[in-house]
């Protein structure tokens, strides 16, 4: 069975090589940078930010549009509690706490329309996509930790690794992607074989050659397949199977420095952090879904 599991988590592999679409032209915003997230804590107390904020990364590391949705009368938020700064030598560690609070969902949604156009003829005579991404999915409240790695030389900090942890402290992770087949239905092409796969951690390290982010996952299971034990005992299985091989995936430049720029911020104590402009962000996708 732990076979037929790992053979699941290899057809995984692909939707995670590729971040697809979503059409339409990409955003042309009038303003230079994305949002700004207050990171201030201790003796002042951080303000909440709406989550679809904090997950900013997400079109940034995309290399195609992305279109954004808010569950309606959504209260969730993201507001940091906690920071902790430890140099050891030559090197220094930063972990932050953060609180995931409210209820409701945030998606950043893919099209699947480019992928559709570039296989049509393989669609067309019966074939399929596999594992696809559809969206990724922030339901409800929990807990993240964001943990800053890097060297210090000459009192100067260089951040070389950040994590964010969905899953710290013994929490479930709030954070989900939807996967899904493409292929002809009737008339049409549309999605198939939905599958969800818990995420437990997102890693950016600084390196040489294309950038890249590191995903592990908890659970992957069949979406409407339920909640209870056996259907996740099952999806833990497979989820420890695809993070055995899952390869590291290719994000794009501006998305990935941003992020280390995110973790520099945390460690130097600054008040904020702007993020860039995500240039691939669908112009209106802040609305909320109805």
């Amino acid at each position: 069975m732990i076979c037929c599991f790992a053979n699941l988590g290899r057809r995984l592999l692909p939707v995670l090589l590729l971040l697809a679409a979503m059409g339409g032209p990409a955003c042309r915003a009038a303003d230079t940078n994305g949002p700004t997230i207050p990171l201030c804590c201790g003796a002042v107390k951080a303000a909440a930010s709406p989550v679809a904020d904090f997950m900013y990364f997400v079109p940034l590391i995309s290399p195609e549009p992305v279109a954004r949705l808010t569950s309606p009368g959504s209260t969730q938020s993201v507001r940091v509690i906690s920071s902790k700064h430890r140099v050891s030598g030559h090197s220094f560690t930063t972990t932050c706490e953060l609180e995931l609070a409210g209820e409701g969902w945030q998606q950043n949604v893919f099209d699947l329309a480019p992928a559709i156009h570039r296989h049509e003829s393989q669609l067309q005579n019966g074939g399929s996509l596999k594992r696809r991404l559809r969206s990724i999915d922030v339901q409800g409240a929990g807990a993240i930790t964001v943990e800053v790695e890097g060297a210090v030389s000459n009192e100067v900090t260089t951040v070389s690794q950040v994590r964010l942890r969905f899953n710290p402290h013994g929490h479930t992770s709030p954070v989900w992607i939807d996967l899904c087949d493409i292929r002809r239905i009737n008339d049409s092409f549309g999605p198939t074989n939905e599958i969800m796969a818990r995420v437990n951690t997102l890693t950016f390290r600084r390196q040489a050659g294309p950038p890249t982010m590191e995903v592990s996952v908890a659970s992957v299971k069949h979406k409407g397949a339920g909640d209870g034990f056996w259907q996740n005992l099952k999806g833990g299985v497979v989820g420890a199977a695809v993070n055995t091989f899952m390869p590291p995936l290719k994000v794009e430049a501006a998305g990935h420095q941003a992020m280390l720029d995110f973790g520099q911020a945390l460690v130097s104590g600054a008040p904020t952090f702007t993020f860039p402009l995500a240039r691939n962000l669908r112009a209106g996708s802040t609305a909320i879904m109805p």
